[in-house]
């Protein structure tokens, strides 16, 4: 590693990185704010929990992924902070739109537009902040960032709920809008696209990479087992997470009871916040234990998996009852097994991006970044949702409200998946060819 002055990471790096976090946390509202839209939209369009699970997620991952690996290339090739500012304020007047949609048909257009603008946010800033942080810091930068989503969810939830139930949803649309558009302006008119490759290894290559097509570079990207295992892992992990977050509060209406308004309050501030401070936890333990071994950026993510689905399995199976009332909000005794669950389910976030961006050189970084991000969007936020519609529609003749229950803990179940992608990780990355590299 370089050895770099501490001053040069100081409050330009810290400024950036709190934009980049502010941006994807609008990003994240635009997305999440659609789960108390559920059952207003149903209403008003006449839709089912499939055609729900699909302008939740598919439309929108669709075009996420056919787009998602020319916007890293862009991400790779251009200044990127004006690239930003550029997908920021076209994002937000495809948000605009989505609010002015008179039927389903139109709202699912404009959601594939917000995809369009979005795809180019997380392989960019993931480049942006490996430049701007060396790697002994990394994973709490990224855990910075990748929390601001999460703390973000309790404004698309709890705020979100309050302002669809007070002046409908298509307000809560404009509302996410204008953010981005203040974004937009520093990213524009204030921020400096960092130095590529400035914390890199001395011997890493600093040469203009070969021209490659776009599935040349995807191919060669996959050609390596443990980034290959990494990303598999990743993605698979988002399918239950993303269904778990757009579905909960829909569950704890019908499963638990509760009117809609108090729903989203109690997924937004224990699921959010829970979420948000378990990041945070994971990116800082992972530093420091990784000073001593850099197996720990697997192991914190294992040991997240494990706790976090025994968590979930027993929220989302305990029955109907109310642990206390905080003020006139009833709070069931589910909720404990839910923050609980929240915390530790996003152990892997920081651990794995930083792993990740130590996996492949800076001039294929954001290339690869949004690799990553097109598997993660595919199948979390483009099956995941729509997955767990079907499954909850399929069961509904058996178990009725109940249904979305059963739905929620089959999806939850394949986190096995991920569990084994990063065992073999693991594997791949201390077997003997990799060992120098890695350490």
């Amino acid at each position: 590693m370089r050895s770099t002055p501490s001053e040069a990471i100081g409050w330009r790096s810290h400024g950036l990185l709190f934009v980049l976090a502010m941006m994807y946390a609008d990003n994240f509202v635009g997305r999440q704010i659609i789960a108390v839209m559920i059952e207003p939209l149903k209403r008003e369009f006449g839709a089912s929990d499939s055609a729900m699970g699909l302008v939740s997620g598919l439309a929108f991952a669709a075009v996420y992924v056919l787009l998602g690996l020319p916007a890293g290339r862009l991400a790779d090739r251009l200044p990127r902070t004006r690239l930003l500012a550029v997908t920021c304020l076209l994002w937000a007047l495809a948000t605009v739109l989505c609010g002015l949609a008179t039927s389903f048909a139109m709202l699912v257009i404009a959601r594939m537009a917000v995809a369009v603008f979005e795809s180019p946010s997380t392989s960019t800033s993931m480049s942006i902040i490996a430049d701007i942080y060396p790697p002994h810091r990394r994973s709490f930068a990224i855990s910075c960032y990748t929390a601001a989503p999460t703390f973000s969810t309790i404004i698309a939830l709890c705020v979100g709920a309050w302002v669809v139930d007070q002046y409908g949803w298509r307000s809560a649309f404009f509302a996410v809008a204008l953010p981005s558009l203040l974004i937009s302006a520093v990213f524009a008119f204030v921020m400096r696209d960092p130095v590529r490759g400035r914390f890199d290894l001395p011997h890493a290559s600093h040469a203009a990479p070969p021209i490659q097509s776009l599935l040349g570079s995807a191919r060669a990207l996959m050609a390596q087992p443990a980034y290959r295992c990494l990303v598999l892992a990743c993605g698979i992990t988002t399918f239950s997470a993303y269904a778990f977050a757009m579905w909960n509060a829909s569950f704890l209406v019908r499963s638990h009871a509760m009117p809609l308004q108090y729903a989203g309050i109690l997924a937004g501030l224990v699921g959010g916040t829970c979420a948000g401070l378990g990041t945070l936890f994971s990116g800082w333990l992972t530093d420091r234990l990784a000073i001593r071994s850099q197996q720990w950026q697997i192991g914190i993510p294992l040991i997240g998996h494990v706790l976090g689905n025994c968590a979930l399995i027993v929220y989302l199976l305990w029955p109907r009852d109310i642990l206390l009332y905080a003020g006139a909000v009833p709070v069931p005794s589910a909720m404990l097994w839910c923050a609980l669950g929240s915390f530790f389910s996003v152990w892997w976030v920081g651990p794995c991006f930083s792993l990740l961006t130590q996996l492949v050189p800076a001039h294929r970084r954001a290339t690869a970044v949004a690799l990553q991000t097109i598997v993660s969007t595919l199948l979390g936020v483009g099956i995941g949702p729509l997955a767990t519609g079907l499954l909850s529609d399929a069961l509904m003749p058996m178990l009725a409200e109940e249904s979305l229950r059963y739905a929620l803990l089959l999806v939850n179940l394949t986190i096995v998946i991920p569990i084994f992608l990063l065992w073999r990780t693991y594997q791949h990355l201390t077997a003997p060819s990799r060992l120098s590299a890695y350490a």
